[in-house]
């Protein structure tokens, strides 16, 4: 059973992975950070945010100093997908942001069939 976390990851509950939703290729165990299993770009924050004014004239050009923060950009090593995008300190470890307890996931779909597609909740009434 496989079960959709994000547009771009899903759990595969049989061999507890993750895999890309786009290429199908096994990134990680499912216990662990996905990120471990993603091509990682360190990119310079001044490539994303440009200065506004002329960095030869002033100090501070309202671009990010690369000094104190990094772009970490993760992708897909089977088809390039961009999963993820975290501003991070430099020399800050990756953050875990989806711990999943996959013994709850694999009881909650025990008894439902695997979606093809994510399916979105009906749109709510006003009150």
């Amino acid at each position: 059973m496989k079960v959709h976390m994000t547009e771009s990851l899903r759990i595969d509950l049989d061999s507890e992975r993750w895999e890309c939703r786009k290429c199908d290729r096994d990134l990680a165990d499912a216990r662990d950070n996905y990120k471990r299993g993603l091509l990682v770009y360190d990119r310079d924050p001044r490539e994303i945010h440009a200065p506004i004014v002329d960095p030869e004239r002033y100090d501070f050009t309202f671009a990010p100093d690369p000094e104190w923060v990094r772009i970490l950009e993760y992708c897909c090593p089977g088809c390039g997908t961009q999963v993820e995008v975290e501003y991070l300190p430099p020399g800050h470890p990756p953050t875990h942001d989806m711990k999943i307890d996959i013994d709850a996931l694999k009881k909650q779909w025990a008894s439902r069939e695997e979606l093809a597609e994510p399916v979105l909740a009906p749109p709510q009434a006003a009150k």
